[in-house]
């Protein structure tokens, strides 16, 4: 278990630091950046997975039409996330982008009830609660919808609900997703670059550079994440998973000097006591359920 907090640890830190990354290359549109993210993580993922020897597995996948039909529909959700991250973090929203994400923990609980049939306990409809108090207050105080926060939260949230139906694990799943789309990429890529649009169309420079290794920067953590999740039960890589969003709130106030005070400070204390309570209500209950099983397994 102590080397799957680290990996997952790894993960979330490398999700938390990518405003470093994304303001390297602000100056490119953000539509661009995701196709460039896309066709590098497409080649390197690729190129990892031939020096594994493991495509056993694609030639089922590519025969099945259920299986093509939900990478297409995760690959949609993954690029319209990317968007609206790369949007917000060259557009100085680094703090809505790391408001999205202390949402996502309860928008997924939201939505385990609506299509899973799951039933959450009293006290995490009541984190659910607290936390769209927070966002409500956000929205009257600032005069409008926090929608950088929202769709962020919402298509991740739907993301991750695909890709835990889905019959492929992280890496297979992300190569698939990135071949579903970097033909299309490559495609618009290669069309700007031929009638001088675009980066490729300049001469080369850093900015090349950065944008090649957003392949390995977008796979490896999502390793480091399902190398986590296989070893740490589910309730610490809840609480592992705020490590992202502080990450960021910390970067946009202080490294990037974004307006954080008065009214807005409040909005995000609401959300931040959804997230206590629904990590106390979910830590709470394992050690209830582990007792339980004690109790049983004993028979006292």
């Amino acid at each position: 278990m102590p080397i799957g907090i680290l990996y997952a640890a790894s993960a979330y830190t490398a999700w938390g630091l990518f405003p470093l990354f994304f303001k390297q290359i602000a100056s490119v549109d953000a539509v661009e950046v995701v196709m460039h993210r896309t066709v590098w993580s497409m080649v390197f993922v690729v190129l990892v997975l031939s020096l594994r020897r493991h495509w056993g597995w694609l030639s089922a996948a590519l025969r099945s039409p259920r299986v093509l039909a939900t990478f297409a529909a995760s690959a949609t959700l993954l690029a319209c996330n990317w968007v609206v991250y790369v949007w917000a973090v060259a557009n100085d929203h680094v703090l809505d982008a790391s408001l999205g994400y202390f949402i996502l923990p309860l928008v997924n609980v939201a939505m385990g009830y609506a299509v899973l049939r799951e039933r959450p306990r009293r006290g995490q409809w009541f984190a659910v609660g607290v936390a769209a108090c927070g966002v409500l207050w956000l929205t009257w105080q600032g005069g409008r919808m926090p929608w950088v926060a929202l769709v962020l939260a919402l298509t991740f949230g739907v993301y991750g609900l695909v890709r835990k139906l889905a019959p492929l694990a992280a890496l297979e799943g992300l190569t698939l997703e990135t071949l579903l789309l970097a033909p299309f990429a490559a495609g618009v890529l290669l069309y700007w670059a031929e009638h001088g649009q675009g980066v490729l169309a300049t001469p080369v420079s850093p900015l090349w550079g950065w944008l090649l290794l957003a392949g390995p920067i977008t796979a490896i953590p999502l390793w480091l994440f399902a190398a986590g999740a296989r070893r740490v039960p589910l309730s610490t890589m809840g609480v592992l998973q705020y490590i992202s969003p502080s990450l960021q709130l910390l970067l946009g106030v202080a490294l990037y000097g974004e307006p954080f005070g008065g009214a807005r400070v409040l909005g995000f204390c609401l959300i931040w006591l959804a997230l206590a309570i629904y990590s106390l209500e979910g830590w709470w209950w394992s050690r209830a359920q582990l007792a339980a099983t004690d109790i049983s397994a004993t028979g006292k």
